[in-house]
């Protein structure tokens, strides 16, 4: 898994460098599934409960599940939610990162940058000995301070030999503690966060979500192992930490 994750956080990050104006979401979807074969990976994704793709590629009011479609072209200004998976020798990794195209406006910006901190705030949380719901109400307090909405309807899960496994991380306030954390624990944390109200919508394809107000989303996610310290981000390059995970603890 960690080996898994490790090439996730690659393509992501060579992925988020490559996409530009111009691009359809096709595109976006056929460079990654490329970056994670080269691998020597399997998308997760692709025909998973008949899903088409390798990468969801969803486009600003789309939270998450967006199908990837050679007429949808990105202009400057869109934000884009990108959500991956990898198989490698059996095992998953799953992560996800929403990038601006070009030049976007500061609301984009601020969602963007606070869907993610929102993340690390539940990280905080994630250590042995606490709840799995005190995560879920550290990503809750932390983005609802500016406002914003936080999706009810999907929600975050375990991860291992298969995808989706128990348990489901909810990332709104939980009455109850949920279970224990304890090392060795793997789970795929995923905000999603809109920047008007938490409601959304299905799509008729069954597939793409949708803020009902049409307003802007944003999604960030990385598997996660829970240790006896502080959590592992195994899909979070090295870059990706140097950018403020190791000044948490």
């Amino acid at each position: 898994m960690r080996e898994a994750g490790r090439i996730l956080g690659l393509v992501h990050q060579e992925l988020g460098k490559e996409i530009r104006p111009g691009m359809s979401t096709l595109d976006v979807d056929r460079l990654g599934e490329e970056m994670i074969r080269s691998y020597g990976c399997i998308p997760s994704f692709k025909n998973y409960n008949g899903y088409p793709a390798s990468i969801c590629v969803s486009v600003n009011e789309e939270v998450v599940h967006g199908i990837p479609n050679a007429k949808r072209i990105l202009q400057e200004g869109d934000i884009v939610s990108l959500d991956a998976g990898v198989i490698y020798q059996g095992y998953h990794s799953d992560a996800a990162r929403t990038v601006g195209i070009g030049s976007i406006s500061k609301e984009a910006q601020e969602l963007i940058e606070r869907t993610r901190q929102s993340f690390f705030e539940g990280m905080k949380q994630a250590v042995a000995g606490n709840h799995l719901f005190d995560i879920s109400n550290a990503i809750s307090d932390y983005a609802e301070s500016f406002g914003y909405g936080v999706v009810h309807d999907l929600v975050g899960h375990g991860i291992g030999s298969r995808l989706h496994e128990d348990p489901e991380i909810p990332n709104f306030r939980q009455r109850r503690k949920g279970l224990r954390l304890r090392p060795g624990m793997t789970l795929a944390v995923e905000p999603m966060i809109n920047a008007g109200s938490a409601e959304v919508v299905w799509m008729d394809d069954d597939w793409t979500v949708i803020t009902e107000d049409r307003s802007l989303s944003a999604h960030y996610e990385n598997t996660i192992l829970i240790t006896e310290g502080k959590p592992e981000l195994l899909s979070l390059t090295e870059e990706g930490k140097a950018a403020g995970f190791e000044n948490l603890f």
